[in-house]
């Protein structure tokens, strides 16, 4: 055997502490993390871009315009009578709304949505809008526009 010198621990190599982690490559927890972010987000953008809700904006955007720009009540009821035609085509279909018209395009509406334009209302925005003579109620005509396009009662 060798010969033991007193000062043995003075033999030892330096100590020294292995080196920090790096941030790079993260734990498998981050990865997670990221992962449920992204998707997050992703199903985020879908459902703010459906087709329904682009469509629902671009109405209401129109309505909006339609509400600030036309004084006219005789004007105002016929555009706002084919905004919500197109806009139900192009929500219900070409098959369940074309062949509506009068009092049954009336009840779609309010069916849809659209209460405020019950009674005499909706009746009188018709009249209007195709040259007959009828009392403007152009706020309910504008409220009810809204509730159909928003789909609600």
């Amino acid at each position: 055997m060798g010969s033991v010198t007193p000062d043995w621990l003075a033999q030892l190599a330096p100590s020294h502490a292995p080196p920090p982690a790096g941030w790079w490559p993260l734990a498998p927890g981050w990865w997670v993390l990221l992962t449920l972010l992204v998707l997050i987000i992703s199903l985020f953008i879908y459902w703010q871009t459906r087709p329904q809700v682009r469509l629902r904006r671009i109405a209401l955007r129109e309505l909006e315009n339609l509400q600030t720009t036309i004084t006219d009540d005789s004007n105002l009821a016929r555009e706002l009578e084919h905004l919500l035609r197109r806009y139900a085509v192009a929500r219900y279909g070409r098959d369940t709304v074309a062949s509506l018209s009068g009092e049954r395009w009336i009840a779609f509406v309010i069916e849809h949505g659209g209460t405020a334009w019950g009674g005499n209302i909706g009746s009188a925005l018709l009249c209007i809008a195709y040259g007959g003579e009828a009392t403007a109620e152009r706020t309910a005509w504008l409220a009810g526009a809204h509730a159909f396009i928003r789909g609600r009662a």
